[in-house]
């Protein structure tokens, strides 16, 4: 029984070591709190960049839209607004159409969050919100997800 317990006991050591092993890599390839925040900040400056970019030639396709940059509380990132007068039936009425696509402000749980928010002639088409852990954002995925938003909401708006 003794060269029983003795096996368990060395195979129980070896565990405990592996998973002292993994918990030391894993500390090590995390990243500081202050490089998350570097990141994130590179991240949403080259992003909200590309979505300026992409926004502001939204109005040479639907004249009336105006470009707005967006910063502050609410993120990073622009918006594309239009105010219709409908003179229809003989009443007055508002027609507010807005796409709006933004980087959100750093959080403490380390992800790189996109939303966006289209309503065309007071209707809401769609309020979305994409996000990826900062350490495997690709920057490629958060671009084509911008286009797919953007053209998405030129497609519904030309068919009003």
């Amino acid at each position: 029984m003794t060269d029983f317990e003795d096996r368990l006991k060395r195979a129980i050591e070896r565990g405990e070591k592996r998973s002292e092993a993994k918990r030391h890599a894993e500390q090590a390839a995390a990243m500081t709190e202050e490089e998350c925040r570097e990141l994130h900040s590179r991240l949403r400056l080259k992003i909200s960049d590309y979505i300026e970019t992409c926004l502001q030639k939204l109005p040479n396709h639907f004249p009336g839209f105006q470009y707005e940059t967006l910063f502050g509380d609410q993120g990073w990132g622009g918006a594309c607004v239009r105010d219709d007068l409908d003179l229809t039936g003989g009443k007055r009425r508002s027609l507010y159409s807005r796409l709006e696509l933004a980087i959100r402000p750093y959080s403490s749980v380390h992800v790189l969050e996109l939303t966006g928010k289209g309503t065309i002639q007071n209707k809401e088409l769609f309020h979305r919100n994409h996000f990826e852990k900062l350490a495997e954002v690709d920057e490629h995925d958060f671009r084509e997800l911008i286009d797919l938003w953007i053209v998405e909401y030129a497609e519904q708006f030309s068919a009003v």
